[in-house]
């Protein structure tokens, strides 16, 4: 699936209803997820949908967690990346990627709609996702040995 291809209608249609702006934020972040699952080993082919309304991607090799991302009219000058709140890869952006990435909560990327998205950030952040399961899996057998 190409980075303008949608698989998916209804994925199609939410990019399509967003100012254009927005779009623009969120179709390079999508296609960041799409280039990165293709660039990381173990991570593959990536299943596109939506989830509580909201543009979602996940790894079908089940290496990493859901990714969404949105644009919300009660918020209109940012769009946001939002990764499962039972995980620490908000507190690691907080931790690692402060000074180019601001978060909210234990569950979202808040990227402003008047600034270039600061990609190498953005794409760390990810890539984090991305591997999530598969990293924490690497980490146990490590402690086990």
């Amino acid at each position: 699936m190409g980075s303008g291809d949608f698989a998916n209608p209804d994925v199609a249609a939410k990019f399509n209803a967003c100012p254009a702006h927005a779009r623009r934020a969120l179709m390079s972040i999508r296609g960041w997820i799409l280039e990165l699952a293709g660039e990381i080993d173990g991570v593959g082919p990536i299943t596109e949908s939506l989830k509580w309304g909201e543009p979602a991607w996940r790894p079908k090799s089940g290496s990493g967690i859901t990714i969404r991302a949105d644009w919300k009219a009660k918020t209109p000058d940012q769009v946001m990346i939002f990764f499962d709140c039972k995980t620490d890869l908000i507190d690691r952006t907080r931790s690692l990627l402060s000074a180019d990435l601001t978060t909210e909560g234990n569950r979202a990327i808040i990227l402003p709609l008047d600034r270039p998205l600061p990609e190498p950030a953005i794409k760390t952040a990810l890539g984090w996702a991305l591997t999530y399961h598969r990293d924490r899996k690497q980490d146990r057998k490590q402690q086990v040995n």
